[in-house]
C-alpha cells in the first residue's frame, strides 16, 4: 500500500500511553481501534496493544474509495495480530 510513491506499511507506532514507550517498529501488536480520518478521507488511524502500552499508526492512501475499502476490511479484524493482517492478501480490492 501506497501514498504518493511512498509505502505505508507497516505503519511508524506512536506511543499513546500505557506501562511505558517501547518504541516498537513493524508489524507487532495486536489492532484494537481503526478510526478514519475526519480531516482527510483518505487517511486511517490505527490503534495497538503492545506490551501493555497502546500505540498508534497512520495509514495515509492516493484514493479515499481504497481508503474506505481498507477501513472497512480493518473494522472486522480487531484483535488480530498487526502481522496477521499484514500477511492477507488484499489484491482483489485492487481490481
Amino acid at each position: 500500500m501506497v501514498r504518493g510513491g511512498m509505502l505505508n506499511w507497516p505503519p511508524i507506532w506512536l506511543w499513546t500511553g500505557g506501562e511505558k514507550n517501547e518504541r516498537p517498529r513493524g508489524e507487532v501488536g495486536v489492532l484494537i481501534r481503526v478510526e478514519p480520518s475526519v480531516v482527510e478521507d483518505r487517511s486511517l488511524f490505527l490503534t495497538i496493544q503492545y506490551n501493555d502500552s497502546e500505540y498508534m499508526g497512520c495509514l495515509s492512501f492516493d484514493d479515499p474509495v481504497f481508503c474506505q475499502e481498507i477501513y472497512n476490511l480493518l473494522k472486522s479484524l480487531y484483535r488480530y495480530s498487526i502481522s496477521e493482517v499484514g500477511e492477507l492478501d488484499i489484491r482483489h480490492t485492487l481490481d
